[in-house]
């Protein structure tokens, strides 16, 4: 890996350009984050009976599908990213592949399934990383540095 490259983005931009992203993908996620009800007929009892319907998979698509469009397609940069002038390049510092982003958020959403413990694990690494990557960036090869 080799020695960070230069302009490491600060731990604290970090934290606050995530929350930022995930204040925007949480509104333009709720639609798809309801429950609903259908129904389903129920033989043994002989009665139409309603089955509760989580759209949280939906929800979870659109987040993927937001950090992964947003970090491929524009120059490594969330809309949070921008705002606290940071963005994500290779570990090498040229420019992200879009497999390279996809591995990371990849990455980044199976942590996010571990009941949350894996999401804390992943990103608390970057306080003891002297390159500041979280496991979702390592496994990517990936840095986030000053835009």
């Amino acid at each position: 890996m080799g020695l960070p490259p230069p302009g490491l983005a600060g731990r604290w931009r970090r934290l606050f350009a995530g929350v930022l992203d995930w204040f925007i993908v949480n509104i333009v996620s709720a639609p798809f984050s309801w429950t609903s009800w259908d129904y389903v007929w129920d033989s043994a009892r002989g009665v139409w009976d309603r089955y509760p319907v989580e759209h949280t998979f939906l929800a979870g698509l659109v987040a993927f599908l937001y950090f992964w469009l947003l970090h491929a397609f524009w120059r490594g940069q969330t809309l949070g990213k921008r705002v606290f002038a940071i963005r994500v390049v290779s570990d090498t510092g040229g420019k992200l592949g879009v497999g390279q982003v996809a591995v990371r958020q990849a990455v980044m959403t199976a942590f996010e399934w571990l009941c949350c413990v894996g999401l804390l694990i992943d990103l608390a690494w970057i306080l003891f990383d002297p390159r500041k990557q979280a496991l979702h960036d390592k496994a990517a090869r990936t840095v986030v540095v000053h835009a």
